[in-house]
């Protein structure tokens, strides 16, 4: 059987301020528009940036003076406007039969700092995961967030997908990870103005050749906007540069035509688990002095 999947990759609106409920709710708002769209578009996936419902500034959390940095006061988070734009975003998911994933904070059980999360919610409504970022900045680390522990991998339709988060970019053992764990796609979701993390993801597609969905803020999608690469590193969709919210939309098929991701799937990627010691080990010359002495031609 055909394993095919339409995906579609966001850039919406990130606030920076979850102290104001018209904040979270307006975000709220523009998710859910973009998830019908990519519905009516035929998605059965979409995901959004980190942070989507908000990314907190360490400046608005800051509970040091104005300007600094200090330890996050999260009391001053309307958690319950939090949890209930992700139970809207969830309703409308089971409304539209459509998979989402999205960012957002995870609040813990007090004095413990809440997660940097990615919510996976299914098609049928329900919150079936949660990935916590984790590896974290040295600010979110020091002031902010309590790290995760475990990858995230979830299936839709015969298609594995993997996930991370932002700084994680700069891990490459996570995406390795991933690999070994038989994922078909990694969702990358980012919260940052900066062109080279959109250069690492189409990396790791290159390198561990599958599709890589990368998210980010519609704010920062003039520097590399929302899009989505092929095993084999080839751009497959992107939104348009710029700051308006948009989708990226293309199909993941297991048994493409498309002969470069072909090669890439079949070949390269089977190739790559097999190119290690125990290959190269059995083929090694010992005892050869054309081999061995290396200052002559």
């Amino acid at each position: 059987m055909t394993s095919t999947l339409r995906l579609a990759v966001a850039q919406s609106t990130v606030p920076e301020d979850p102290t104001d409920p018209e904040n979270l709710r307006t975000s709220g708002e523009e998710i859910r528009r973009l998830m019908r769209q990519a519905s009516d578009a035929g998605a059965r996936l979409v995901q959004f940036p980190e942070g989507a419902i908000t990314y907190p500034s360490k400046y608005v959390m800051s509970s040091g003076a104005p300007g600094t940095v200090a330890a996050a006061d999260w009391s001053r988070v309307p958690w319950d406007v939090v949890r209930g734009e992700a139970e809207t975003i969830a309703d409308l998911a089971g409304e539209l039969g459509l998979w989402v994933a999205f960012g957002s904070i995870h609040p813990l059980t007090p004095p413990h700092r809440p997660h940097n999360s990615l919510y996976v919610v299914s098609d049928q409504g329900r919150l079936v995961g949660r990935y916590d970022k984790r590896y974290l900045s040295n600010t979110e680390v020091s002031y902010m967030y309590t790290p995760g522990s475990a990858p995230l991998t979830f299936e839709v339709d015969g298609i594995r997908f993997g996930t991370a988060l932002c700084i994680e970019a700069n891990f490459p053992e996570l995406f390795a990870e991933y690999e070994q764990l038989d994922v078909h796609c990694v969702l990358l979701s980012v919260m940052v103005d900066d062109a080279a993390r959109a250069v690492l993801a189409q990396a790791y597609a290159t390198l561990y050749n599958y599709w890589v969905g990368y998210s980010v803020p519609a704010q920062f999608g003039a520097t590399a906007p929302a899009e989505i690469i092929a095993p084999g590193g080839r751009r497959l969709a992107s939104c348009r540069a710029g700051t308006e919210p948009g989708l990226a939309i293309t199909d993941i098929d297991l048994s493409t035509p498309d002969a470069d991701i072909d090669v890439a799937l079949h070949l390269a990627r089977p190739w790559r688990r097999m190119a290690g010691p125990s290959l190269y080990d059995s083929r090694l010359v010992r005892g050869d002095s054309r081999s061995d002495t290396r200052t002559a031609f």
